[in-house]
């Protein structure tokens, strides 16, 4: 009885937690945001575009809250602090992740402008994609960070941990600009102007570029810290996998999922742009990913 009254305590100090890091969260974003006011985009304006682009911040929040949470318990008070402590700096690393991406990945936009002012809903997939690629990212910065290799009242516990999270976030930040410049490099269009052109089937399939890529840099540095050669080291596996997974699975879609048509064609070479093929290629790299996981 007393265990099972200890679960409930741990379990509605999460549940707790969690909608105070979510409160937090949203009150970042429109610090991050200035002059953003959700409930007039959504209920004023129906703004599919900014609908999509929130959805993908609370997904990724909530990816960064479980990052705090994993791992064995500490005890009820460490385990509180821990989520606090690591919750608070996730979110922070999630909204600076998402300027940088828009400042390096997507220099070539207006983001306010397509997401705002033009409703692109092709903008709005690939601002989701790119906060949960940066919330992979975190969670395997700060699960990987090595707060269990110290002991718990070692006067480096938290420190350590913190240091090592952000080394992993930093890196993992470096492979993702480089991941989507090789991706720009490999497709037959310019990502730029079909996305000037609100062209949400490419949209939504960059979008899942950006999640397959979060997904591999976020499992490369995930894990027990034990050694940051082992930790790079496999984090290199990880990156060599996917500068030949992307354009394999790029290939494979084509001959599998869309026999008799090109993805090419479907995406940028019609007067229609095919939604549906984006979400479907966006599923493939995601999916990918997935199984290279699963398998190496």
């Amino acid at each position: 009885m007393e265990e099972y009254m200890t679960d409930i305590k741990v379990g509605l100090g999460y549940a707790v937690g969690a909608i105070a890091l979510i409160w937090f969260a949203k009150y970042m974003l429109t610090s991050f945001r200035k002059n953003l006011n959700i409930r007039q985009e959504l209920t004023e304006h129906d703004n599919l575009a900014f609908a999509l682009a929130i959805v993908g911040y609370f997904v990724a929040v909530i990816i960064v809250i479980a990052s705090a949470i994993v791992g064995p318990s500490h005890g009820w008070t460490q385990d509180m602090l821990a989520l606090f402590f690591y919750g608070s700096i996730a979110i922070l690393l999630l909204n600076l992740s998402a300027m940088l991406n828009d400042k390096i990945i997507l220099r070539n936009f207006s983001i306010r402008d397509e997401i705002f002012r033009d409703q692109n809903a092709g903008m709005g997939a690939i601002e989701a994609g790119n906060y949960i690629a940066s919330a992979l990212i975190v969670f395997g910065a700060v699960s990987g960070s090595g707060v269990d290799f110290f002991p718990e009242h070692s006067s480096g516990y938290w420190l350590s941990g913190l240091i090592t999270a952000v080394v992993f976030w930093m890196v993992g930040q470096i492979l993702l600009f480089g991941f989507t410049h090789f991706y720009n490099l490999i497709v037959p269009f310019n990502i730029h102007d079909e996305i000037e052109k609100d062209n949400a089937a490419v949209g939504v399939s960059y979008a899942g570029v950006l999640i397959a890529v979060g997904l591999l840099i976020g499992s490369g540095i995930s894990g027990d810290f034990v050694s940051w050669a082992d930790h790079f080291t496999w984090l290199g596996i990880e990156v060599g996998i996917g500068l030949i997974a992307l354009p394999l699975i790029r290939w494979i879609t084509d001959v599998i999922l869309l026999p008799g048509a090109k993805i090419t064609d479907e995406l940028v070479n019609q007067e229609k742009p095919n939604v549906g093929v984006g979400i479907i290629e966006a599923f493939a790299y995601v999916g990918g990913a997935a199984i290279t996981l699963l398998v190496v």
